[in-house]
């Protein structure tokens, strides 16, 4: 398990470039929204802790994980951003349903990062359970909101 020696929450501000210049993009999935939303606060909070402006982060909310990439590159062709974080969680099921949203998902962020020049993060959670989803968006191993914001802030300074 790649998080389980690590705090998803824990950062070095003296190493985080400044982002009071930057403005921020935030597409967050509805779909299991006790996670995206304990993700979102995270990303935000830390956004915040690194200088952005409130009025600098910019925030859209689409039905699942699946329409991420839509939302993403439609906040991108409609306003001026420096990195913009998809948030989503998807929780393992009973069917395939699992693996093609995730699949469909990293590959259509993956695009967006390839196709534009905004740095687009995934922070979508792809957990066997909810309680692994729990874990990961505040609990023992720290908000991965936290860890995205940050490559956020990196990536827009890159």
């Amino acid at each position: 398990m790649a998080t389980s020696n690590k705090n998803l929450s824990v950062y070095d501000k003296k190493t985080i470039p400044n982002a009071k210049s930057l403005r921020f993009g935030i597409v967050v999935s509805e779909w299991n929204s006790e996670i995206t939303e304990a993700l979102y606060h995270g990303a935000e909070a830390t956004l915040l802790d690194c200088g952005a402006i409130p009025d600098n982060i910019l925030r859209w909310d689409v039905p699942g994980s699946f329409e991420l990439t839509f939302g993403c590159k439609k906040m991108i062709q409609e306003n001026e951003l420096d990195a913009v974080i998809a948030i989503g969680s998807v929780i393992k099921g009973e069917t395939k349903h699992f693996d093609f949203v995730c699949s469909a998902t990293a590959q259509g962020i993956k695009d967006l990062n390839i196709h534009t020049r905004t740095p687009v993060i995934f922070c979508v959670l792809t957990d066997d359970n909810l309680q692994q989803a729990v874990d990961r968006s505040g609990g023992k191993h720290g908000n991965k909101g936290t860890e995205a914001a940050i490559a956020a802030i990196k990536m827009a300074m890159l």
